[in-house]
Protein backbone atom coordinates (compact mmCIF):
# COMPACT_ATOMS: atom_id res chain seq x y z
CA UNK A 1 0.00 0.00 0.00
CA UNK A 2 1.11 3.09 -0.42
CA UNK A 3 2.53 5.96 2.72
CA UNK A 4 3.77 9.23 3.66
CA UNK A 5 6.93 8.22 6.24
CA UNK A 6 8.48 10.37 8.25
CA UNK A 7 12.24 9.48 8.03
CA UNK A 8 13.97 12.58 8.44
CA UNK A 9 12.83 16.44 8.98
CA UNK A 10 12.67 19.19 6.56
CA UNK A 11 10.59 21.26 4.52
CA UNK A 12 7.61 19.40 2.61
CA UNK A 13 9.38 18.43 -0.33
CA UNK A 14 11.18 15.52 1.93
CA UNK A 15 7.32 13.78 2.20
CA UNK A 16 7.66 11.04 -0.53
CA UNK A 17 5.01 8.48 -1.14
CA UNK A 18 6.18 4.68 -0.27
CA UNK A 19 5.42 0.67 -0.80
CA UNK A 20 4.81 -0.79 2.27
CA UNK A 21 3.03 -4.21 3.49
CA UNK A 22 -1.03 -3.80 4.30
CA UNK A 23 -1.73 -3.63 7.68
CA UNK A 24 -3.53 -5.86 9.88
CA UNK A 25 -5.80 -5.76 12.80
CA UNK A 26 -4.28 -6.88 16.13
CA UNK A 27 -6.59 -7.15 19.24
CA UNK A 28 -8.98 -4.59 20.15
CA UNK A 29 -7.76 -2.78 16.85
CA UNK A 30 -9.64 -1.78 13.87
CA UNK A 31 -8.21 -2.14 9.97
CA UNK A 32 -9.92 1.29 7.73
CA UNK A 33 -9.67 1.46 4.26
CA UNK A 34 -8.99 5.28 4.12
CA UNK A 35 -11.11 7.39 1.84
CA UNK A 36 -9.83 11.40 3.31
CA UNK A 37 -7.56 12.64 5.46
CA UNK A 38 -7.45 15.73 7.69
CA UNK A 39 -4.34 17.21 7.55
CA UNK A 40 -3.32 19.02 11.47
CA UNK A 41 -0.60 21.91 11.97
CA UNK A 42 0.72 19.35 14.58
CA UNK A 43 1.75 17.14 11.46
CA UNK A 44 3.79 20.40 10.58
CA UNK A 45 5.62 20.93 13.54
CA UNK A 46 6.15 16.82 13.66
CA UNK A 47 7.59 17.32 9.81
CA UNK A 48 10.08 20.09 10.93
CA UNK A 49 10.83 18.14 14.56
CA UNK A 50 9.23 20.24 16.63
CA UNK A 51 6.43 18.25 18.08
CA UNK A 52 6.88 16.76 21.24
CA UNK A 53 3.65 13.84 21.06
CA UNK A 54 5.51 13.05 17.35
CA UNK A 55 7.05 8.96 17.90
CA UNK A 56 10.54 7.85 16.81
CA UNK A 57 11.44 7.94 13.22
CA UNK A 58 10.22 6.46 10.83
CA UNK A 59 6.82 6.36 11.17
CA UNK A 60 3.78 6.98 9.01
CA UNK A 61 2.42 10.09 9.57
CA UNK A 62 -1.28 11.34 9.72
CA UNK A 63 -3.41 12.08 12.97
CA UNK A 64 -7.03 11.45 11.27
CA UNK A 65 -8.61 9.90 8.97
CA UNK A 66 -12.58 8.77 7.58
CA UNK A 67 -13.06 5.80 5.62
CA UNK A 68 -14.53 1.90 5.71
CA UNK A 69 -13.67 -0.63 8.38
CA UNK A 70 -12.23 -3.69 6.24
CA UNK A 71 -11.14 -5.66 9.20
CA UNK A 72 -12.12 -5.86 13.21
CA UNK A 73 -9.61 -7.54 15.34
CA UNK A 74 -10.08 -10.21 18.34
CA UNK A 75 -12.08 -8.91 20.97
CA UNK A 76 -14.08 -5.82 18.87
CA UNK A 77 -17.71 -4.96 19.57
CA UNK A 78 -18.25 -1.05 18.05
CA UNK A 79 -17.74 -1.42 14.68
CA UNK A 80 -18.15 -4.03 11.62
CA UNK A 81 -16.55 -4.80 8.47
CA UNK A 82 -18.64 -2.11 6.15
CA UNK A 83 -18.82 0.64 9.00
CA UNK A 84 -17.77 4.32 7.94
CA UNK A 85 -15.61 5.66 10.62
CA UNK A 86 -13.83 8.47 11.37
CA UNK A 87 -10.14 7.75 13.02
CA UNK A 88 -8.20 9.48 15.75
CA UNK A 89 -4.71 8.10 16.73
CA UNK A 90 -1.11 9.84 17.09
CA UNK A 91 0.35 8.69 13.26
CA UNK A 92 -0.63 6.74 10.28
CA UNK A 93 -3.09 8.41 8.66
CA UNK A 94 -0.98 8.76 5.54
CA UNK A 95 -1.50 6.03 4.06
CA UNK A 96 -3.57 3.83 2.02
CA UNK A 97 -5.56 1.31 5.20
CA UNK A 98 -4.56 2.03 8.36
CA UNK A 99 -4.77 0.48 12.10
CA UNK A 100 -6.28 2.00 15.12
CA UNK A 101 -7.32 0.95 18.75
CA UNK A 102 -11.12 0.46 18.77
CA UNK A 103 -11.78 3.43 21.32
CA UNK A 104 -10.47 5.95 18.70
CA UNK A 105 -12.46 4.96 16.21
CA UNK A 106 -15.77 6.77 16.14
CA UNK A 107 -18.86 6.25 14.47
CA UNK A 108 -19.07 8.59 10.97
CA UNK A 109 -21.88 11.29 10.48
CA UNK A 110 -24.23 10.32 8.02
CA UNK A 111 -24.62 13.65 6.96
CA UNK A 112 -21.34 14.54 6.25
CA UNK A 113 -19.59 14.17 3.17
CA UNK A 114 -16.02 12.23 3.47
CA UNK A 115 -13.98 15.18 3.71
CA UNK A 116 -16.17 16.68 6.31
CA UNK A 117 -15.73 13.55 8.27
CA UNK A 118 -12.03 13.83 7.97
CA UNK A 119 -12.12 17.11 8.72
CA UNK A 120 -13.85 16.98 12.04
CA UNK A 121 -12.59 14.71 14.77
CA UNK A 122 -9.32 16.60 15.77
CA UNK A 123 -10.30 19.99 15.57
CA UNK A 124 -13.83 19.94 17.58
CA UNK A 125 -12.41 17.91 20.10
CA UNK A 126 -9.58 20.35 20.48
CA UNK A 127 -12.50 23.02 20.71
CA UNK A 128 -14.91 21.38 22.71
CA UNK A 129 -12.16 20.52 25.32
CA UNK A 130 -11.08 23.94 25.34
CA UNK A 131 -14.26 25.86 25.61
CA UNK A 132 -16.45 23.21 27.14
CA UNK A 133 -14.00 21.12 29.47
CA UNK A 134 -11.69 23.60 30.53
CA UNK A 135 -13.20 27.13 30.12
CA UNK A 136 -16.90 26.03 31.24
CA UNK A 137 -18.39 28.49 28.48
CA UNK A 138 -22.26 29.63 29.69
CA UNK A 139 -24.36 31.48 27.48
CA UNK A 140 -24.39 34.90 27.33
CA UNK A 141 -19.89 35.01 28.19
CA UNK A 142 -17.98 36.42 25.97
CA UNK A 143 -15.59 34.60 23.68
CA UNK A 144 -12.47 35.13 21.88
CA UNK A 145 -11.14 33.08 19.22
CA UNK A 146 -7.74 33.70 17.80
CA UNK A 147 -6.58 32.14 14.25
CA UNK A 148 -11.03 31.91 14.24
CA UNK A 149 -10.46 30.58 10.61
CA UNK A 150 -8.56 27.78 10.54
CA UNK A 151 -9.58 24.22 11.84
CA UNK A 152 -9.78 24.52 15.20
CA UNK A 153 -10.75 27.98 15.37
CA UNK A 154 -13.75 27.53 12.71
CA UNK A 155 -14.80 24.63 15.06
CA UNK A 156 -14.93 26.68 17.91
CA UNK A 157 -16.85 29.70 16.63
CA UNK A 158 -19.60 27.27 15.97
CA UNK A 159 -19.37 26.05 19.27
CA UNK A 160 -18.78 28.87 20.84
CA UNK A 161 -21.76 30.69 18.78
CA UNK A 162 -24.15 27.65 19.47
CA UNK A 163 -23.50 27.99 23.11
CA UNK A 164 -25.29 31.18 23.23
CA UNK A 165 -22.29 33.22 23.53
CA UNK A 166 -20.88 36.78 22.29
CA UNK A 167 -18.56 35.70 19.47
CA UNK A 168 -14.75 37.44 18.24
CA UNK A 169 -12.56 35.63 15.81
CA UNK A 170 -9.28 37.18 14.93
CA UNK A 171 -7.70 36.70 11.17
CA UNK A 172 -5.85 38.88 8.58
CA UNK A 173 -7.81 38.66 5.22
CA UNK A 174 -11.46 40.11 4.06
CA UNK A 175 -11.78 36.16 2.82
CA UNK A 176 -11.07 35.00 6.55
CA UNK A 177 -12.90 37.72 8.21
CA UNK A 178 -16.36 36.64 5.94
CA UNK A 179 -15.76 32.78 6.85
CA UNK A 180 -15.67 33.86 10.62
CA UNK A 181 -18.97 36.39 9.99
CA UNK A 182 -20.71 34.02 8.49
CA UNK A 183 -20.13 31.26 11.02
CA UNK A 184 -21.93 33.40 13.96
CA UNK A 185 -18.66 35.46 14.84
CA UNK A 186 -17.56 39.33 15.00
CA UNK A 187 -14.32 39.37 13.13
CA UNK A 188 -11.42 41.43 13.99
CA UNK A 189 -8.67 41.86 11.51
CA UNK A 190 -5.23 41.93 13.46
CA UNK A 191 -2.63 43.15 11.04
CA UNK A 192 -5.25 46.56 10.83
CA UNK A 193 -6.57 46.66 14.05
CA UNK A 194 -5.74 46.33 17.66
CA UNK A 195 -7.96 43.18 18.79
CA UNK A 196 -7.35 44.78 22.28
CA UNK A 197 -8.45 47.88 21.85
CA UNK A 198 -11.63 46.61 19.23
CA UNK A 199 -12.79 44.19 21.85
CA UNK A 200 -12.49 46.74 24.67
CA UNK A 201 -14.34 49.81 22.51
CA UNK A 202 -17.12 46.90 22.03
CA UNK A 203 -18.42 45.97 25.50
CA UNK A 204 -14.74 45.51 27.50
CA UNK A 205 -13.11 42.66 29.00
CA UNK A 206 -14.27 39.18 27.81
CA UNK A 207 -14.71 35.49 30.01
CA UNK A 208 -12.72 33.28 28.19
CA UNK A 209 -10.42 33.39 25.30
CA UNK A 210 -8.91 30.15 23.23
CA UNK A 211 -5.37 30.78 22.43
CA UNK A 212 -3.09 29.38 19.97
CA UNK A 213 -0.75 32.19 18.50
CA UNK A 214 1.52 33.17 22.11
CA UNK A 215 4.26 35.80 22.28
CA UNK A 216 2.31 39.25 22.49
CA UNK A 217 -1.01 37.30 21.53
CA UNK A 218 -1.01 35.55 24.43
CA UNK A 219 0.12 38.57 26.43
CA UNK A 220 -3.01 41.01 25.20
CA UNK A 221 -5.22 38.26 25.34
CA UNK A 222 -4.63 38.03 29.43
CA UNK A 223 -5.20 41.72 29.68
CA UNK A 224 -8.35 41.31 27.97
CA UNK A 225 -9.88 38.55 30.47
CA UNK A 226 -12.62 40.46 33.07
CA UNK A 227 -12.33 39.00 36.76
CA UNK A 228 -13.26 35.42 36.63
CA UNK A 229 -11.83 35.28 33.30
CA UNK A 230 -10.31 31.86 31.10
CA UNK A 231 -8.12 31.41 28.96
CA UNK A 232 -6.82 28.08 27.36
CA UNK A 233 -3.59 27.73 25.48
CA UNK A 234 -4.16 25.05 22.90
CA UNK A 235 -1.50 25.61 20.42
CA UNK A 236 1.69 28.22 19.56
CA UNK A 237 2.04 29.08 16.60
CA UNK A 238 4.33 31.41 16.73
CA UNK A 239 6.82 29.21 17.19
CA UNK A 240 9.53 28.75 14.72
CA UNK A 241 12.17 27.55 16.52
CA UNK A 242 15.07 25.87 14.05
CA UNK A 243 17.44 23.52 15.80
CA UNK A 244 20.63 24.98 14.42
CA UNK A 245 19.86 28.53 15.40
CA UNK A 246 20.61 28.73 19.00
CA UNK A 247 18.71 32.58 18.36
CA UNK A 248 15.78 31.03 17.57
CA UNK A 249 15.81 28.74 21.12
CA UNK A 250 16.01 32.29 22.85
CA UNK A 251 12.95 33.85 20.95
CA UNK A 252 11.17 30.61 21.52
CA UNK A 253 11.47 30.46 25.00
CA UNK A 254 10.47 34.66 25.41
CA UNK A 255 7.51 33.90 23.39
CA UNK A 256 6.12 30.95 25.01
CA UNK A 257 3.06 31.67 27.39
CA UNK A 258 3.82 32.59 31.19
CA UNK A 259 1.91 33.45 33.72
CA UNK A 260 2.41 35.33 36.85
CA UNK A 261 0.48 33.42 40.04
CA UNK A 262 0.72 36.65 42.32
CA UNK A 263 -0.84 38.89 39.26
CA UNK A 264 -3.33 36.26 38.32
CA UNK A 265 -4.40 36.00 42.13
CA UNK A 266 -5.00 39.78 42.19
CA UNK A 267 -6.88 39.91 38.98
CA UNK A 268 -8.96 36.64 39.80
CA UNK A 269 -8.15 34.94 36.58
CA UNK A 270 -7.14 31.64 35.35
CA UNK A 271 -5.12 29.88 33.02
CA UNK A 272 -5.63 26.19 30.89
CA UNK A 273 -3.69 24.56 28.34
CA UNK A 274 -5.02 21.23 26.50
CA UNK A 275 -3.40 18.76 24.35
CA UNK A 276 -5.85 16.33 23.12
CA UNK A 277 -3.21 14.15 22.22
CA UNK A 278 -2.36 12.54 25.70
CA UNK A 279 -5.96 12.28 26.51
CA UNK A 280 -6.98 9.33 23.90
CA UNK A 281 -4.70 6.68 26.92
CA UNK A 282 -7.90 7.58 28.66
CA UNK A 283 -10.62 5.07 27.14
CA UNK A 284 -13.52 6.56 29.25
CA UNK A 285 -12.52 9.80 29.06
CA UNK A 286 -12.24 10.00 24.98
CA UNK A 287 -15.50 8.05 24.95
CA UNK A 288 -17.28 10.94 27.37
CA UNK A 289 -16.12 13.79 25.30
CA UNK A 290 -17.13 11.93 21.87
CA UNK A 291 -20.79 11.25 23.34
CA UNK A 292 -20.99 14.95 24.38
CA UNK A 293 -19.24 16.22 21.19
CA UNK A 294 -21.56 14.06 18.93
CA UNK A 295 -25.07 14.69 20.54
CA UNK A 296 -23.71 18.56 20.63
CA UNK A 297 -23.07 18.49 17.20
CA UNK A 298 -26.28 16.60 16.09
CA UNK A 299 -28.22 18.82 18.37
CA UNK A 300 -26.88 22.17 16.18
CA UNK A 301 -26.17 21.13 12.98
CA UNK A 302 -22.24 22.12 13.06
CA UNK A 303 -20.41 21.13 10.50
CA UNK A 304 -16.55 21.68 9.64
CA UNK A 305 -15.35 24.00 7.09
CA UNK A 306 -13.17 22.43 4.26
CA UNK A 307 -10.78 25.18 3.28
CA UNK A 308 -9.64 23.32 0.18
CA UNK A 309 -9.34 19.44 -0.87
CA UNK A 310 -5.73 17.87 -2.34
CA UNK A 311 -5.03 14.46 -4.08
CA UNK A 312 -2.75 12.27 -2.32
CA UNK A 313 0.08 12.58 -4.35
CA UNK A 314 -0.13 16.19 -3.84
CA UNK A 315 -0.15 15.98 0.30
CA UNK A 316 3.41 17.68 0.22
CA UNK A 317 1.47 20.70 -1.54
CA UNK A 318 -1.24 20.76 1.32
CA UNK A 319 1.74 20.94 3.94
CA UNK A 320 3.10 23.59 1.96
CA UNK A 321 -0.27 25.85 1.47
CA UNK A 322 -1.21 25.30 5.26
CA UNK A 323 2.41 26.58 6.31
CA UNK A 324 1.83 29.58 4.17
CA UNK A 325 -0.79 30.60 6.55
CA UNK A 326 -3.06 31.04 3.68
CA UNK A 327 -5.65 28.32 4.60
CA UNK A 328 -8.96 28.57 5.60
CA UNK A 329 -10.75 25.91 7.51
CA UNK A 330 -9.52 22.27 7.36
CA UNK A 331 -7.69 21.09 4.40
CA UNK A 332 -8.28 17.76 3.35
CA UNK A 333 -6.57 15.26 1.31
CA UNK A 334 -8.78 12.57 -0.67
CA UNK A 335 -7.25 9.07 -1.98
Amino acid sequence: MKVYQLRRTGKPKILKIEEINEPTAAAGEVKVKVEAIGINYAEILSRKGQYSWAPKKPYVMGMECYGEVTQVGEGVSSFKVGDKVIVGQQHGSYAEYTCAPEHLCFPAFDGFTPEENAAYLVNFMTAWVGLKKMCRVERGERVLIQAAAGGVGTAAVQIASALGCEVYGTASKDDKLKLIESLGGKPINYREKDFYQEIIADGGQVDCVLETVGGEVFKKSMKLLAPFGRLVVIGFASMNLKIWNPFSWIKTYRDAPKVNMMKMATESKGVFASHIGYLTANKELTSDIWEELFLFTKDHDLRPVVGRIFDFSELPEAHAFMESRQSTGKLVVKL
